[in-house]
């Protein structure tokens, strides 16, 4: 059997930078909680995408929870939320007691549809906050969003957790709303084994989030707390790893191009497969490179065939509303999310793949074609 093939696996740099910086945490002994790798991640994260400020936290879904939180979300509430997604989008809604309503996509940027968003902002005036994703790295249509958020006064909230390193008019995805969060869990295009960072202009909120994120508690001599908190913190030696993963992200990003530019070269033209979309003023960073497939050869087959051959694939992600947990909630569609769930497939964009392993995946699907 021939070496496993990931969809995308944690990848350190060669140069070893994180082990210098997880090497500093512990000879200075800042192992936990905090310490110099989680001031200097957040300052140079923020620094790298153009933010004012961040707070570095244990997850992006906890990210997420303290966004909607420092956006005024509370029990009952109304929270516009994109359907084509991982839960992690979905979740915090429901731990601050408010109400999701999903939001379907568009074919021009898998992301939330801004016709299907004005209609929720009909259905739902008193809407308290608006997530918007970037699916799979590609940027949604930000402009059209954002300006329906600022017509509303709205806050809006971006979870850029697959999409650092994206560009949207030149501009970092994660900076357009009230709001950003990004992820380092283990799949991500840089990882700090878990993590994740909350990033604002609003440096007064983001100051907040640390507050309720180290269990909110009060400037007091004994262990005092006046409001609810949570265990939120990034660790120092957590933290050591994100900055020497940082340093890489330019070289990863350009990896995940070279890879969707592989494929896109070699199996366009195949009947039936269509790659993700771009957009002109969209500067994906590719996390996943993922396809739909309109004929005969179907996902199944796929990833059947590439699980043969020991390569790892994975379907488009199933939308919300047609998950049982969250069956019950109010959505706007427009057929857009569920048909990318039943024609779509993830294909391996793991950084560390060679041109053999490249030329394996296009190889076994092709053998569909000309079999």
């Amino acid at each position: 059997m021939q070496n496993r093939i990931f969809l995308s696996s944690p990848h350190m740099s060669e140069e070893g930078y994180e082990k210098e910086y997880v090497k500093e945490a512990f000879d200075t002994n800042w192992i936990a909680p905090l310490g110099e790798n989680v001031n200097k991640f957040e300052e140079e994260l923020a620094n790298k995408i153009g933010s004012k400020s961040a707070a570095a936290l244990s997850s992006g879904t906890a990210a997420i929870h303290l966004a909607l939180k420092a956006a005024g979300v509370e029990t009952g509430d109304i929270v516009f939320c994109p359907t084509l997604t991982f839960s992690a989008t979905a979740n915090p809604i429901i731990y601050q007691n408010a109400t999701p309503v999903f939001i379907d996509s568009n074919e021009e940027t898998w992301n939330m549809c801004p016709e299907a968003l004005e209609k929720a902002f009909i259905k739902y005036p008193k809407v308290k906050a608006v997530i918007v994703v970037h699916l799979y790295g590609l940027s949604a249509d930000m402009d059209k969003i954002t300006e329906l958020c600022r017509k509303h006064n709205v806050p809006l909230i971006e979870d850029a957790a697959e999409s650092l390193g994206t560009y949207y008019k030149g501009k970092h995805t994660g900076t357009f709303g009230d709001y950003g969060i990004f992820s380092f869990n283990g799949n991500k295009i840089i990882t700090t084994s878990g993590g994740g960072m909350l990033v604002s202009n609003n440096i007064e909120k983001v100051a907040k989030a640390r507050f309720w994120a180290t269990q909110s508690r009060d400037l007091a001599k004994h262990y005092q707390h006046s409001e609810l908190g949570f265990n939120y913190r990034m660790s120092n030696v957590v933290a050591g790893i994100g900055r020497g993963q940082l340093k890489v992200l330019n070289q990863r990003v350009e990896k995940k191009r070279e890879i969707f530019s592989f494929y896109k070269e070699h199996l366009e033209n195949l009947d039936g497969l269509e790659f993700m979309p771009s957009n002109e003023w969209d500067e994906p960073n590719y996390w996943l490179s993922s396809i739909t497939l309109n004929g005969q050869v179907r996902p199944l087959d796929i990833m059947e065939a590439l699980e043969k051959e020991n390569i790892e694939s994975r379907p488009v992600w199933k939308p919300m509303h047609m998950q049982p947990f969250f069956a019950n909630y109010d959505c706007v569609l427009n057929g857009t999310s569920e048909k990318l769930f039943k024609n779509g497939v993830c294909l391996p964009s793991d950084t560390k793949m060679t041109s053999n392993d490249l030329i394996r995946v296009v190889n076994a699907i092709k053998k569909l074609w000309y079999q």
